[in-house]
């Protein structure tokens, strides 16, 4: 059903952009916002606005912060010796969840997908090999999702890597092929990592 309220249509269509939000959802969505108190939605919009001005990448593993080097590469108390490779930095999220893996990390920011117009030089791969040049650095986890597009990516990653003398491993099939890294439970993730295997 269409509103004959411009601005009212504009809030719907705007939440209906975001991910897994339908039309209905997102008539309710606008609807809620519009029975909250002026200060409340204007506390929402603040947050959205100074979360998109103030959040960038981390200029070491490329993942969000608000600080020049995020909380995780600037904690002294991470092993060094170990990067997990992820593609999104929700994925880092899911993995600090399980609060046993002690490493560093690095976001790629996408999965190779030649379709879609995304080759090596649209992710973050060549700061991944610059990291790399580091030789506290020992093994490097491809934990990128187990799709078609994050099996090709890991793929790719090792062929780099694999001259470099530095161990790569994969994260062990705990995880439902097809998946996403964001949606497995804390004890599923921990599973496969402790499963990794060499590529």
């Amino acid at each position: 059903m269409a509103y004959n309220i411009v601005p009212l249509n504009e809030l719907i269509n705007q939440f209906e952009k975001l991910p897994g939000i339908g039309r209905k959802t997102a008539q309710r969505l606008a609807f809620y916002m519009l029975s909250q108190p002026a200060e409340r939605s204007k506390a929402f919009a603040d947050a959205l606005v100074g979360a998109k001005e103030k959040i960038h990448f981390c200029s070491v593993c490329q993942s969000l912060t608000d600080r020049p080097i995020c909380s995780i590469c600037s904690d002294s108390t991470r092993d060094k010796s170990t990067i997990c490779v992820v593609e999104e930095p929700r994925d880092v999220m899911a993995f600090e969840r399980t609060r046993e893996y002690k490493g560093l990390y690095h976001v790629l920011h996408g999965a190779l997908s030649p379709l879609d117009g995304i080759g090596p030089e649209q992710l973050k791969i060549r700061e991944l090999m610059a990291r790399l040049s580091d030789p506290a650095v020992k093994e490097i986890i491809l934990a990128t999702n187990l799709t078609v597009e994050g099996e090709a990516t890991a793929s790719h990653i090792s062929r780099l890597v694999k001259p470099l003398g530095i161990r790569t491993t994969r994260l062990a099939y705990g995880i439902p092929v097809g998946g996403d890294l964001e949606y497995a439970d804390e004890k599923t993730l921990l599973c496969a990592l402790e499963g990794r295997n060499e590529i």
